[in-house]
């Protein structure tokens, strides 16, 4: 075995909607420039090749843009590297011989559909609830049309920067989309164009969240640390204040 070689054991959820579910074990051996969604298509080679059930999970760009790769590792959402999703997780970060627990991130709003995938359509109806601006259609304006301060500007991009992954979720013991939530209230309000849904789009969105099954926030901060966007959690203290605007019919500058 080569030094750029390694084998490991895997601990892999299996489910489909019809059972509970149970954890697996796998053995494999992977080149360690390997990522580690392309670990999993390796296990799941073998087992097509052995005439078993490959393993479900959700990917998509594999450039960290899309959220799809939402896994468990060893416990921790996306594994155990800081601001980095599951599919810029590379296995030189694992040691040879280690074993690996992956599970589909776990939240009464997230149920599984099938081994390591679950539905986040729940984010997509917090969205639709209010994440929108009125704007008149037609040509693309000038970039430099409508001024907003350096500042401002910056908030409201590193907001924006959410994939909508659900990370802040299956960190949370509470299983709070506050995170999620409060990052796309923040960059539509921090922005001119996001003033005229202003008063309601907090309550809006905010009542969807609870509407789904999310839990409360309890500040544990933990969705912040597992963040791969490394959204702060100061857009949640955002969200309150305009929350609490809504509540009172004025939009409250921030």
């Amino acid at each position: 075995m080569s030094s750029e070689t390694i084998k490991l054991t895997l601990k892999v959820w299996r489910q489909t909607e019809s059972d509970p579910g149970r954890l697996e074990d796998y053995q494999v051996e992977i080149n360690t420039h390997m990522s580690f969604l392309e670990m999993l298509d390796v296990l799941n080679e073998q087992l097509i090749s052995e005439k078993k059930e490959p393993v479900s999970f959700s990917h998509d760009c594999r450039e960290g843009i899309c959220g799809a790769c939402s896994l468990v590792i060893n416990g921790r959402p996306h594994g155990p590297m800081q601001g980095t999703t599951t599919c810029q997780l590379h296995m030189r970060h694992f040691e040879d011989g280690e074993t690996i627990y992956i599970e589909p991130f776990r939240a009464k709003a997230f149920p599984v559909i099938k081994d390591l995938v679950v539905d986040r359509s729940s984010f997509d109806r917090i969205i639709q609830a209010g994440g929108y601006v009125s704007v008149n259609t037609g040509g693309t304006p000038d970039g430099n049309a409508i001024q907003i301060e350096k500042d401002t500007a910056r908030e409201a991009f590193d907001a924006a920067a959410c994939i909508g992954c659900g990370a802040c979720v299956a960190s949370c013991p509470n299983a709070s989309a506050m995170l999620f939530t409060s990052a796309k209230v923040s960059h539509l309000a921090l922005l001119p164009q996001g003033q005229v849904e202003r008063r309601a789009r907090a309550l809006k969105m905010v009542s969807r969240m609870d509407e789904e099954g999310f839990g409360a926030c309890s500040n544990v901060g933990a969705c912040e640390a597992e963040c791969p966007k490394e959204i702060s959690i100061a857009n949640i203290a955002r969200m309150n204040r305009e929350y609490i605007s809504g509540v009172f019919g004025s939009a409250k500058k921030v």
